[in-house]
């Protein structure tokens, strides 16, 4: 790697932002946010808001008295609109003449308009269509009219509406309304101090609660981060705390897992070194051993040791296959070549291999030929690791016997094959019956030399028959009365 890209690693890795500040900015941010809509929405905008909703009110009276021009209960119905939204209402005829008029301000501008000024109110309002909205601006001190002057405090804008509804017996009302916006200067100023005290308090609030959040997110997963680190060095017993929140909680967990998991892979893979040491250095010995007895003593070059120097060759090359095989099934390399076999006569094949084991007896039961789709080269694979794993922790009859079964499957495949391979050895226990297929395990701690083979075979078994779809296998076993390794697959029909 260049120096510049290590240079431009270390510079990212300090320009990235803790989780502490991340949160803190985020929670400041968003009371930022907050404080700013407040003050737009209560300063900026209340004016605007004030007006609409005035505004909204006058519509909404004129709409109800034009609702109920023809209705007896028309005066009420003035009266609580004058009340209740302080708005002045005078309905007069085409000339001016004033049927009802209700005063419910002290700057009313309609209530000071002669007939005249109603009538011609009126032919305005008719020369717009029926509907007219005039607005103007007054003083509150002389109640005068003030058309061009709006910055001074004291002027009051003053709206008018006027409408021409028609009765059913054809005459024509003129209603007009009258209300005023008042400024809220006093009330803007006053909201200013109380939101500047508020601003202040809500971001002395902010600060410490972004702080206390902030920690309480960070500091987990700061304490993670460190133990990790420790993880990632070798030290497999640090432990994770499993604090705080759900998430954190749970990956804490998660790390307390892996690296009991890594703990584990190490210890049985350091294990597993010690045994293939022990297993290379096995056969090694005795080929070399007889080779150079053979070639110093004539007498000694004889088919019998010659037989031994092959025999330990063909045990290193197994167990190098074997060591190799377990490389290739984990990475994938092996290719699944799926085929219908006969897989009674591929176990018959198989034990061809063990006739000259005269000091073992190998029986094999089955009462008819069976055949499965799958991988021919695989399944006696794991056909000759059961049969080796058997041979290694053989009891003392010195008899492993393989049995075929036809049990019952399902709809697909009615009929399954079930194959036992059973010893009558020491057994296992049931607690670690579950581990016995993981890699590098092995239930007898102390190393014993297989008869056949490597002892390296039921992760093998495991990764082979997972390869074949609705494949399952298992193990029975008994302290002192041996154990039976098993596997079924789907019987396939010619």
């Amino acid at each position: 790697m260049k120096w510049n890209d290590i240079t431009l690693k270390r510079v990212k890795r300090k320009a990235r932002v803790s989780v502490f500040w991340k949160i803190f900015s985020i929670f400041i941010a968003f009371i930022a946010v907050i404080l700013i809509l407040l003050w737009v929405f209560q300063i900026s905008l209340l004016n605007t808001f004030y007006r609409s909703i005035k505004i909204n009110e006058i519509e909404s009276a004129l709409k109800d008295i034009t609702e109920n021009i023809e209705s007896e209960q028309l005066e009420s119905i003035i009266l609580s609109v004058a009340n209740d939204k302080q708005i002045c209402v005078v309905i007069c005829t085409q000339n001016g003449s004033k049927l009802y008029s209700i005063n419910a301000l002290p700057n009313c501008i309609i209530h000071h308009m002669s007939a005249y000024l109603l009538a011609r109110a009126y032919t305005i309002t008719h020369n717009h269509g029926g509907m007219y909205v005039e607005r103007t601006m007054i003083d509150e001190r002389r109640s005068e009219l003030l058309f061009y002057s709006m910055g001074d405090p004291n002027q009051v804008e003053s709206v008018i509406y006027s409408k021409i509804v028609s009765k059913e017996n054809g005459e024509n009302l003129l209603i007009m309304l009258n209300s005023s916006i008042s400024p809220v200067v006093s009330t803007v100023q006053t909201l200013q101090i109380q939101l500047i005290w508020i601003t202040v308090i809500m971001i002395v609030l902010a600060v410490i609660m972004a702080l206390v959040l902030a920690k309480n997110l960070s500091l987990p997963i700061t304490k993670i981060n460190k133990s990790a680190k420790v993880l990632a060095q070798g030290q497999y017993d640090i432990c994770f705390e499993e604090k705080g929140y759900r998430e954190i909680a749970e990956l804490a967990n998660t790390l307390n897992y892996a690296a009991k998991e890594l703990s584990k892979v190490e210890s049985l893979q350091r294990e597993l070194i010690a045994n293939i040491s022990h297993d290379l250095r096995t056969p090694l010995t005795m080929i070399t051993g007889y080779a150079e007895i053979m070639r110093d003593i004539p007498n000694e070059n004889t088919p019998e040791n010659v037989q031994i120097i092959i025999d330990e060759a063909k045990r290193l090359t197994t167990l190098v296959n074997d060591v190799l095989d377990i490389s290739k099934l984990q990475s994938g390399s092996l290719p699944f070549n799926g085929e219908v076999l006969n897989l009674t006569a591929n176990i018959q094949d198989i034990l061809i291999r063990y006739s000259k084991l005269t000091e073992y007896k190998i029986i094999f039961e089955a009462e008819q030929n069976v055949f499965v789709y799958g991988d021919a080269l695989k399944l006696s694979q794991v056909v000759y690791n059961l049969i080796n794993n058997a041979l290694t922790y053989i009891g003392e009859d010195k008899m492993v016997t393989i049995r075929q079964i036809l049990v019952a499957g399902d709809k697909s495949y009615p009929q399954r094959v079930r194959i036992e391979v059973i010893d009558t050895g020491d057994g296992i226990e049931q607690s670690k019956l579950n581990e016995i297929w993981e890699r590098y395990y092995k239930v007898n701690k102390n190393h014993k030399r297989a008869t056949v083979g490597t002892g390296l075979g039921l992760h093998i078994v495991k990764t082979i028959l997972d390869m074949h779809q609705g494949a399952t296998y298992g193990v029975k076993s008994q302290i002192g009365h041996g154990s039976t390794f098993w596997f079924e697959l789907n019987v396939y029909s010619l």
